[in-house]
């Protein structure tokens, strides 16, 4: 798993010395506003941030793939995290489905990161990963990263509830006719 850039953005797989930044950005009511069920419980010890990078990096290995630092080029100042992760599922009804993802600490909202982090991510996995397709959910409330679902391509689908919490499911098809061959 190589590193990569976007304009403003650098994307690494986490490590164990990202846990303060995980921590800022788990612990932050703010950030948890809009996950519901579905984003995890925030945490109140930096112990957990620990076990939650330990988990990626689980995923990483299983995986080859999950959620990876997002680092802001201009100043090494962990932003929080952006990727794609492999779901095995039931999720909405579906199974084994590559799902797109993104959380910032709110210093980052409104600046056009998500986005530019989201569409980095939709590029990498249909044009590095080849997959065949990527697929997103978002509570129904948080208008902000349905916009930028939306503004990157993936077409809305369904409402449905994941965690009890009242969600849209979104989702793209690679338009390389090739991929996941």
């Amino acid at each position: 798993m190589q590193p990569f850039d976007c304009a403003r953005l650098h994307f690494r797989p986490l490590t164990a010395d990202d846990a303060p930044g995980m921590f800022a950005l788990d612990s932050d009511p703010a950030v948890h506003r809009y996950l519901g069920g579905v984003g995890g419980q925030m945490v109140t010890e930096l112990a957990q941030s620990v076990e939650t990078i330990r988990f990626i990096q689980a995923q990483y290995a299983a995986n080859g793939i999950g959620r990876w630092a997002v680092v802001l080029r201009a100043t090494g100042e962990f932003m929080g995290w952006a990727g794609l992760k492999r779901v095995a599922g039931p999720v909405n009804g579906q199974h084994d489905f590559y799902d797109l993802g993104y959380r910032f600490r709110p210093q980052f909202w409104r600046q056009g990161y998500g986005y530019e982090a989201a569409q980095a991510w939709l590029d990498y996995g249909f044009q590095t990963l080849h997959l065949p397709r990527i697929c997103a959910y978002a509570d129904a409330e948080n208008l902000g990263s349905r916009r930028i679902l939306t503004k990157i391509g993936l077409r809305e689908g369904n409402e449905f509830t994941e965690g009890g919490a009242r969600c849209f499911w979104y989702e793209a098809t690679n338009p390389n006719p090739n991929a996941g061959r």
